[in-house]
């Protein structure tokens, strides 16, 4: 078994970052671009971060905010659980938020990864002494267990008991193994925590170069060679059921760094049939799977293909890239609604306040930059940078530091915000360590090319030619990029290939020192072979125009680009009441219709397509504290005329549920039934008709607890209609006490139905919230059940 260590492999690792998804319109770009490489055979890397600094630019702030509240944690109350659980005294409280639940501890994992990032972006030395700290920590930890475990997250027991995590793998030694979604033996993807922790030691020892890095995470490794060598592969199969991060890609990692090949062999095994098995077949069986419990997977299998050099493994991250990227994606990038993908080409079913995930599009552009090294294709930039731009900018707030773990689409959504000391959602882990390395994708390099992928201002020193670089530009704002050579130590022939996206329509134009040159056109790129000198100016100009996209599936659901920038109507202040109907546009050409106003940078008016009334469109990842439509269903005037009152009437009742919402859980959704409490026995989730959804056998129950307010409350649940007659027998208590009467529908068409209830007004009286148990009746099997909402007394709005 060959293990390869040159430096492709581990600049190949190192160098992945982000998260992502799709965009209308990919799937007819890749088809243009073809599959060729700029430059056949040759290797490409991203040139080092530590060579890259960039200039005033949003990018800029954002690392800056990010550097501020990086700096302002504490890296001993991080520490809190990892020390207590050896027996070790705490140093600093433990922080809030999930840092404070049986995932306690991933956060460290992004944390040690993020200032590693920062440091090699700004070169900040107090963030490189706090490595330096955390992993000494570790060491000490790790040191008091003595088998090579470290780690801080909890389990729950049965009764509710919290204790250390540890216990569960002596559990499942035994054959003891209780695994589903994200519940691991009663903790919380613990695994995927524990990739984490890898993730942050090797990028210590990468961007920091600590000694102590490696060897914390051979032991840990060692720990996990022990643990795996006691499980069949069948059990193993279980116990990859519950989310495990991209642990895989850590073996495969571990192999790089230390030429054993014993970790390649463990990183093999962490492979879960079920789910990989279909993408290796190049079959599209993503619809209602979790989707970031996937992708680090992918990543993983490409990480086993470059240490192994055997292209098979290719085949599963190239087919779920194509897949993800051109039919489940939004867009801005982002892909997956309530984080679960759908099916192919439903975008338009999606569009919710529930999109989209950060942490999707952190390890969707850590994808994409693995593919690129594999084979330089332009289109994969063209992703790439709309994700970056669009979804991992709106997800970040420059002025305050904090993060949404949702990016919504939905028209009038809201971005929730982060706090800084008790959030700590997956969202936060992946945000601090996003906005700390935007440096990372903009220069590449290969033997005799410099690639330009992304149009970033930034500073860059090129090595492997002595040879430093300056890019100025105001883009996506504006279409003129610099870039000039600040230094040679030498006249340097090489080629230089600017990034042509392929959004770009009409006339492009380059020159070198003010004079047109001929550039040739090679797999989405204009190359530049000539020798450069000191002072040699390139420039560069990209028309940028409007454009519209439109999910393939609804092509009347438009959506507002300028160059790669998505815009969209700005509606109203986040923090006001909206109440008003979702805007239209009435109009056969939207882009003629659109007028710049005047002083404003990428900002447009509609003249006379605004319903009801006129629009204004500004770029949406700036939107961070405004209501948006992003998505704005266009209307022919003969359609607007038959179709307003209808349009309408939708509006209206779709606004009354929203109002009258007080909470609601999606069933057989991990996310949504860890957030709200449930607990379950006899009772399994399930997919039904493209939704999940809950059954619930003969003796069993389910049990949650929903937000409340006092006064009359109505309790909605959702059944499939040809389920209602085996499931009238149901029960449902509301803090132990049985719903006098059920209002269950008399109409049988095949359908998605609403079973309602009123809860007496006393019973609400005082109460923040409320326990919902529902118990099965006769029947050997009740429901499936798809949610249950409590929203206030009203008028009944029927699905």
């Amino acid at each position: 078994m060959e293990i390869r260590l040159n430096r492709r492999f581990l600049l190949a690792s190192v160098a992945l970052g982000g998260a992502a998804s799709l965009f209308p319109g990919a799937r007819r770009a890749l088809a243009a671009r073809g599959p060729g490489s700029v430059v056949a055979g040759e290797s490409v890397t991203p040139v080092p971060l530590q060579d890259v600094r960039l200039l005033p630019s949003h990018w800029l702030d954002a690392v800056e905010s990010n550097r501020a509240y990086l700096l302002s944690l504490s890296a001993d109350r991080l520490l809190h659980n990892f020390r207590t659980q050896a027996g070790l005294p705490p140093k600093g409280e433990v922080y809030g938020g999930w840092e404070n639940d049986t995932i306690a501890g991933h956060t460290l994992g992004h944390y040690l990864s993020a200032l590693a990032l920062m440091y090699a972006q700004t070169g900040n030395a107090e963030c490189r002494s706090r490595v330096a700290y955390i992993v000494q920590e570790l060491a000490t930890v790790q040191d008091k267990w003595g088998d090579g475990y470290v780690a801080a997250f909890t389990r729950k027991a049965k009764d509710g008991t919290i204790t250390d995590g540890k216990i569960i793998f002596a559990e499942m030694e035994k054959g003891d193994i209780r695994s589903g979604g994200f519940d691991l033996n009663g903790a919380w993807s613990p695994l995927y925590n524990i990739h984490k922790t890898f993730a942050g030691l090797f990028d210590a020892q990468t961007y920091c170069q600590d000694p102590n890095a490696l060897p914390v995470a051979v032991r840990l490794g060692g720990f996990f060679e022990a643990f795996y060598s006691k499980l069949m592969d069948a059990q193993l199969q279980k116990v990859l059921t519950c989310e495990y991060g991209g642990l895989n890609e850590s073996f495969a990692e571990l192999a790089a760094r230390t030429g054993d090949a014993k970790w390649l062999r463990l990183a093999k095994r962490t492979y879960d049939r079920p789910v990989l098995d279909p993408l290796m077949a190049r079959h599209d069986d993503l619809a209602n799977r979790h989707a970031n419990t996937q992708i680090p997977k992918l990543i993983g299998l490409g990480r086993i293909a470059e240490v192994s050099g055997d292209a098979h493994w290719q085949v599963g991250p190239r087919f779920f890239w194509q897949a993800v990227t051109q039919h489940h994606s939004y867009v801005i990038g982002g892909n997956a609604d309530r984080e679960y993908f759908s099916e192919p080409d439903t975008i338009s079913q999606h569009i919710t306040e529930q999109t989209c995930e950060h942490c999707n599009t952190y390890n969707m552009l850590k994808l994409t930059r693995q593919l690129y090294t594999w084979q330089p294709n332009s289109a994969l930039f063209d992703y790439y940078e709309r994700a970056h731009l669009n979804h991992v900018l709106a997800a970040h707030d420059p002025q305050t530091g904090m993060f949404t773990y949702m990016t919504p689409t939905i028209t009038a959504g809201v971005r929730d915000w982060s706090t800084p000391t008790d959030s700590f959602w997956c969202c936060v882990g992946t945000g601090m360590e996003s906005h700390a390395k935007h440096g990372e994708s903009i220069w590449w390099q290969g033997a005799e090319t410099l690639f330009v992928n992304l149009y970033i201002p930034s500073r860059m020193q090129w090595a492997r030619k002595d040879v430093s670089w300056r890019m100025e530009t105001r883009y996506p704002y504006d279409g003129q990029v610099t870039l000039k050579v600040e230094d040679v130590k030498a006249p340097a022939a090489f080629a230089l290939a600017l990034r042509v996206p392929g959004w770009v329509k009409g006339d492009l134009s380059v020159t070198v020192n003010g004079q047109t040159v001929p550039a040739t056109p090679s797999g989405g790129y204009l190359v530049l072979n000539r020798t450069w000198h000191a002072g040699d100016t390139v420039a560069l100009t990209l028309p940028l125009a409007l454009r519209t996209e439109a999910p393939v599936e609804a092509p009347h659901l438009v959506s507002l680009l300028h160059g790669p920038m998505v815009l969209a109507a700005d509606l109203a202040s986040a923090e006001a009441p909206y109440d008003a109907m979702d805007p239209a546009l009435v109009t056969s050409d939207v882009v003629r219709d659109m007028a710049p106003v005047a002083g404003q940078e990428a900002v447009y008016r509609t003249t006379q397509a605004g319903r009801p009334a006129q629009l204004e469109f500004k770029p949406f990842y700036a939107q961070y504290k405004r209501r948006s439509a992003l998505y704005l269903r266009c209307f022919s005037e003969s359609e607007w005329h038959q179709e307003e009152g209808v349009y309408r009437e939708e509006q209206r009742r779709q606004k009354d549920i929203a109002v009258r919402t007080i909470d609601v859980i999606h069933l057989g959704e991990m996310q949504q039934e860890h957030d709200h409490g449930l607990r379950a026995d006899g009772s399994w989730p399930l997919v039904y008709r493209g939704r999940n959804g809950r059954d619930l056998r003969s003796g069993g129950f389910m049990e949650f607890t929903l937000k409340a307010k006092p006064g009359p409350l109505v309790l909605q649940t959702t059944l499939w209609s040809k389920d209602v007659p085996r499931t009238r027998g149901t029960r449902i208590l509301v803090n132990g006490k049985p719903l006098p009467s059920l209002n269950w529908p008399a109409d049988m068409h095949a359908r998605f139905v609403d079973v309602e209830a009123a809860i007496p007004e006393a019973w609400t009286q005082g109460k923040e919230t409320l326990s919902v148990r529902i118990l099965p009746g006769g029947s050997r099997s009740n429901g499936p059940f798809f949610g249950v909402r409590l929203l206030a007394a009203g008028h009944k709005g029927s699905q």
